[in-house]
């Protein structure tokens, strides 16, 4: 069994979990299928900070990608952290509940992301706190989420809108395939009270089966391995609904906004599948320029057919010209697939 003193944890192991503590990352359930189409799963590799106090809002509005003073309790979005030249040093999903703004991310750079927001509170009446171990995250796709219904006063009806209740949050993702899926915050105490009413409808899984269908969605995360490698756009996240370019100052945003008004972006995410592992921050090389990479791997998934399914970063203008390979010119050939959402014309 698990060493973990995590009563959550704990609890996951009592009802098949497989993991390593010293990464949260990977998990399995032991007789359950890891694709079945209904599905849930605990996303332990996400972390949450929750920003409280009088200039909360004022102070996130000033620091990260997204408008923060707008954002309505019915509603989440994504939002990037960057450093002065632009570069993302982490994605967030945010929401705000009562008198607390969240920021979901992963937890292996939670503590470093904290803390560097917290250099910039100064005199500010903001409080900075990990809250990761007070509530539990778990993702749902499929009919899975109808467990929930009984829960809310509604079901989140389209991508990113939020419903608050008794027993947590509620907030709809973006789809994938066609499907939606929805993350449902809460406590450990309810979670388990509702565990085997979920396992009647859908079948518990790993956190990689979701972060695969956030590939599948199009939707980046910066992990460790990417940090300060990508100005926004460059991972599709102006177009995914990660950046607004009306809002005021924030650390790298004259370069963000000049990479969005001046010239043609040379730099775009693309959707890609590869017949062999994979990970965040492998570079990628095309046939046409084989001496230098191209590209770099955002997010890579295990697919269950035994390759990966990649979010991958590239030159553009290497797109059609000659092949594109993973980690040397004649490494693995990466297929390009379709992204569900169109991306603007400077990356046609």
């Amino acid at each position: 069994m698990t060493d973990t003193t995590n009563p959550w944890l704990q609890f996951l192991v009592e009802n098949g979990a497989e993991f390593d503590p010293a990464d949260m990352a990977q998990m399995r359930f032991a007789g359950f299928d890891p694709e079945a189409p209904s599905y849930f799963a605990p996303l332990t590799d996400l972390g949450l900070i929750a920003v409280t106090g009088e200039d909360a809002a004022d102070f996130l509005h000033n620091q990260i990608t997204n408008d923060v003073l707008n954002l309505s309790m019915q509603e989440a979005r994504l939002a990037g952290y960057c450093t002065a030249k632009g570069r993302l040093l982490a994605t967030f999903l945010m929401w705000r509940r009562a008198e607390t703004i969240y920021l979901e991310l992963p937890r292996a750079i939670l503590p470093a992301i904290q803390k560097r927001l917290q250099m910039f509170v100064l005199r500010s009446k903001v409080k900075l706190a990990d809250v990761s171990d007070q509530h539990v995250i778990l993702g749902l796709g499929g009919a899975a989420a109808g467990v929930l219904a009984a829960l809310f006063p509604s079901m989140p009806a389209a991508p990113y809108d939020h419903v608050a209740g008794d027993d947590g949050s509620l907030i709809r993702v973006a789809d994938a395939d066609g499907t939606p899926r929805y993350q449902w915050i809460t406590d450990a105490a309810t979670a388990k009270r509702l565990w085997q009413e979920l396992i009647g409808i859908g079948a518990p899984t790993g956190p990689q089966r979701w972060r695969r269908d956030d590939i599948h969605a199009g939707i980046p995360q910066v992990t460790a391995a990417t940090q300060e490698q990508f100005v926004p756009q460059m991972i599709n996240f102006e177009v995914v609904g990660g950046v607004n370019f009306r809002k005021g100052c924030y650390p790298g945003q004259e370069i963000v906004a000049r990479s969005q008004y001046l010239g043609k972006l040379k730099r775009r995410m693309v959707r890609a599948s590869i017949d062999a592992a994979a990970a965040a921050g492998n570079e990628v090389f095309s046939s046409a320029d084989p001496d230098q990479p191209c590209g770099m791997v955002v997010n890579a998934e295990r697919n269950p057919d035994g390759g990966t399914d990649a979010l991958v970063e590239l030159k553009t203008a290497l797109l059609d010209a000659g092949t594109l390979h993973l980690g040397a010119a004649g490494g693995p050939a990466l297929r390009i697939e379709d992204l569900p959402y169109a991306l603007p014309a400077d990356a046609a």
